[in-house]
């Protein structure tokens, strides 16, 4: 039996019919993408990590570390006087631009409040992309935030901020798409997002958002309907540019066939770990911009922050690790989301633009063994069968 709680537990506590024992299945949940990586267990008493780290990194220093310089990509253009810190990648076929670095606000179990202090600590430092979710249950939070920086006047309105939300898995259907981001809008309090995004090229049973998912609930997805879906929302202006996250490149060839509005965007699990280059050339040539959830890795194989190539390249260059993880996203061409909720680690992870990686720096992470963190089977109960295929969802591209 698959026991979940909507806003998604870490820890599931189900009984195996076969051993009849009590088991512990811990969900290495791939939401705080806009974190880092997997969930951290001291988050289920305090939120306050950095989610690019744990607690426990954190005391230790494990971000200090090293830096330096000739990008892969074309360097974006600076972003306006509002936020002269953080660069924008253009992005969909009017080059909307999208800043390189956000705040991700997935955090399970929820606090409001401290998502509420983290977006207007992050607003005051100059961010202007902030990630959410119908899965997160942070739109609220996030609106609030927003309102109360144009209040301050941290910003000048709500159209200095670019805000990306998300249709989860259980509301995948082309008739639910329309109604989950009016619900979206409602909970933030906005006429439109800049950004919507299928969150997994999958669909479930209709329900509430919640993870993990009964295997049996998957259900096939109408790619095509639920695309049309989309393109119906930027057609009536609640959305500006429409996108996904986590699809493959058979994934995206398949929506690329019937689409009419291409996806602007591609939001998936990009760090040193885990590089991604066929999907990354194939985004490029179709005109998709990328953005990277789990900057800094996961749990396990997947961590970023202990490895020891990036650690000297840090030490040599007088940056931390994980600024040379994001660095080097940078230099892909691709933006991404991090979550913080201290502001040192806010401030310091946009302080990534002035200097760059040598090519030295570049062969060395090259050749760093690659993980792959985010997968389905994350998302789903342990147990149970699915009459859909889910092998295609976590095709490994390298």
């Amino acid at each position: 039996m698959c026991n979940y709680l909507p806003a998604g537990p870490m820890v599931i506590l189900y009984v195996s019919r076969d051993s009849r024992v009590m088991r512990l299945v811990f969900f290495w949940d791939f939401f705080f993408r806009n974190c880092v990586g997997s969930p951290r267990f001291s988050q289920l008493s305090s939120p306050d990590g950095t989610a690019v780290e744990s607690a426990d990194q954190a005391e230790k220093g494990e971000r200090a570390g090293g830096g330096a310089p000739a990008p892969m990509a074309s360097p974006p253009r600076m972003a306006s006087a509002r936020s002269p810190k953080i660069p924008e990648f253009p992005a969909g076929p009017a080059g909307r631009p999208v800043p390189a670095v956000g705040l991700g606000t997935a955090s399970f179990p929820l606090v409001e409040e401290d998502v509420r202090a983290a977006v207007l600590a992050a607003l005051e430092l100059g961010y202007r992309h902030l990630d959410t979710a119908s899965l997160y249950r942070s739109e609220r939070a996030v609106g609030e935030a927003v309102a109360e920086a144009a209040r301050r006047g941290v910003v000048a309105s709500r159209e200095e901020v670019f805000v990306t939300t998300k249709v989860w898995c259980t509301q995948c259907h082309p008739e639910l798409v329309l109604p989950s981001l009016r619900e979206s809008l409602q909970n933030l309090q906005m006429e439109y997002v800049d950004l919507y995004l299928v969150h997994w090229p999958m669909a479930v049973k209709p329900s509430k958002p919640h993870f993990p998912m009964k295997r049996e609930d998957m259900v096939p997805m109408d790619l095509g309907g639920v695309w049309q879906a989309m393109e119906e929302c930027h057609r009536l202006g609640l959305a500006k540019m429409i996108g996904v996250s986590n699809f493959t490149t058979r994934k995206l060839k398949e929506l690329l066939a019937t689409a009419n509005v291409p996806p602007a965007v591609n939001q998936v699990e990009l760090n040193p770990s885990w590089q991604q280059r066929k999907l990354i050339e194939f985004c490029k040539d179709k005109g998709i911009h990328v953005t990277a959830y789990s900057p800094l890795g996961g749990q396990f194989r997947s961590k970023v922050l202990p490895s020891k190539v990036l650690d000297g390249i840090a030490k040599a260059r007088g940056k931390s690790v994980a600024q040379i993880s994001l660095r080097w996203i940078y230099e892909q061409g691709a933006s991404m989301v991090v979550k913080s909720w201290k502001q040192e680690r806010l401030k310091e992870n946009t302080e990534i633009f002035d200097w760059e990686l040598s090519d030295e720096d570049r062969l060395k992470i090259s050749q760093m063994p690659q993980h792959k963190m985010a997968r389905v089977t994350g998302i789903l109960c342990p147990e149970g069968v699915s009459s859909v295929d889910i092998t295609e969802v976590d095709v490994v591209e390298m």
